[in-house]
């Protein structure tokens, strides 16, 4: 395995539990829904059925196994978006690990969700289908923001195994 690979696997895998760890509070302390991996995999496992786009996906016949198949998908996202990060900015951020690049490549993620998944689920565009666009807009923008808050925090503890 590649150095890259590694570091995708241990910092996307560390931020995207960041990252959940984040809804799990806001759920307790806020009673804030968050996204139901479920869906994810009930829609992975219709598209080798030929289906891209549900009316909603909370309508379509459910997948055996379609909640840790959500799971899954949801931390190789995860690390599937770390790789693109380290590529973007290279080991020198490793050496260097800044706040600011991380948290905004968070918040460009959510672009996914807006512009791929919300369509396929069936929410429209940046979930414009949904009864309350903007609280759906908005919790996902909290979420990948938090995905890139925790790129930093993963990033910072793994740069620091590195120099011990």
């Amino acid at each position: 395995m590649t150095t890259l690979m590694i570091d995708a696997v241990l910092i996307g895998g560390g931020a995207t539990i960041f990252m959940d760890i984040v809804a799990l509070l806001r759920h307790r302390l806020f009673g804030i829904p968050s996204l139901n991996y479920a869906m994810v995999g009930r829609w992975l496992g219709h598209l080798p059925r030929g289906t891209l786009i549900h009316r909603p996906i909370g309508k379509s016949t459910p997948i055996r196994g379609e909640t840790a198949l959500g799971w899954a998908a949801h931390y190789m996202i995860g690390i599937a978006f770390a790789a693109v990060f380290l590529a973007l900015t290279g080991a020198k951020w490793l050496d260097q690990t800044t706040l600011w690049a991380p948290l905004m490549f968070g918040v460009l993620t959510v672009l996914i969700p807006f512009l791929v998944l919300q369509p396929c689920l069936g929410a429209g565009i940046a979930a414009r289908r949904t009864p309350q666009p903007n609280v759906a807009r908005r919790r996902s923008l909290f979420a990948h923001a938090s995905f890139g808050l925790g790129l930093w925090v993963a990033g910072l503890g793994y740069a620091h195994t590195l120099q011990a």
